[in-house]
């Protein structure tokens, strides 16, 4: 048992959970239709927080060298997401029910079954060119449109955080100051967005590194 099949359990573990959640949206609409996106989250949620709990791995895996990608942009991309699932989405229940949910889940489990696919294979040294190709080209649209959709997430939740107070809290004497929750988020919108740049930037680096001029690079 080494660290390569850790790793091969790790990926086919998730790439199993994404593709079910996939497989059931897609499904689930081509049977009730719009009806099957307002009940996106409360069908396929708990799986989905499986999943981005899990993926928390994939930063001690960095940390401790046994996987080789760059660690601020893969921190960056799952702190957003466990930014906008557990602390957005899943605190306001009036945000579930919306069509940004949907949207978002999509967008994020189309992303990492190609991903988890990829790397399943490539932990065993087997590199298919259309497979490369399209891991290290499909997430430099779709990943800018997942942070958009992450954005409205937050910008729609704002008025039920404003009413029900969630997170907000006023810290008693001698600190006697306040923190307002939909001022975190406001602030984080700029992080979000400003984080986006870089992350386009790694990825633009990585497709560079790993396709080139059109040839797959063999590690």
């Amino acid at each position: 048992f080494t660290m390569n099949t850790y790793l091969f359990v790790y990926d086919l573990v998730q790439f199993c959970g994404h593709s079910w959640i996939f497989t059931n949206m897609i499904i689930r609409f081509m049977t009730f239709g719009k009806d099957s996106l307002a009940d996106t989250f409360h069908s396929i949620g708990l799986v989905m927080r499986l999943c981005q709990l899990l993926s928390v791995l994939e930063i001690l895996h960095i940390l401790t060298g046994i996987d080789k990608s760059r660690l601020l942009p893969r921190f960056l991309q799952i702190t957003e997401r466990i930014i906008v699932l557990f602390v957005v989405i899943n605190s306001q229940e009036e945000v579930q029910g919306k069509y940004v949910v949907c949207v978002l889940f999509f967008l994020w489990n189309l992303l990492d079954v190609v991903r988890y696919t990829y790397n399943m294979l490539a932990r065993m040294g087997i590199y298919y060119l259309p497979l490369t190709w399209l891991n290290f080209s499909l997430c430099i649209p779709l990943y800018p449109l997942s942070v958009l959709a992450k954005g409205f997430a937050i910008c729609v939740s704002l008025p039920y955080f404003e009413s029900f107070g969630t997170y907000s809290i006023k810290l008693p004497f001698p600190f006697s100051f306040s923190i307002y929750f939909p001022y975190v988020l406001k602030m984080y919108l700029l992080v979000l967005f400003g984080g986006m740049c870089f992350i386009i930037q790694n990825l633009f680096s990585e497709r560079t590194a790993h396709l080139g001029t059109g040839n797959i690079k063999k590690k």
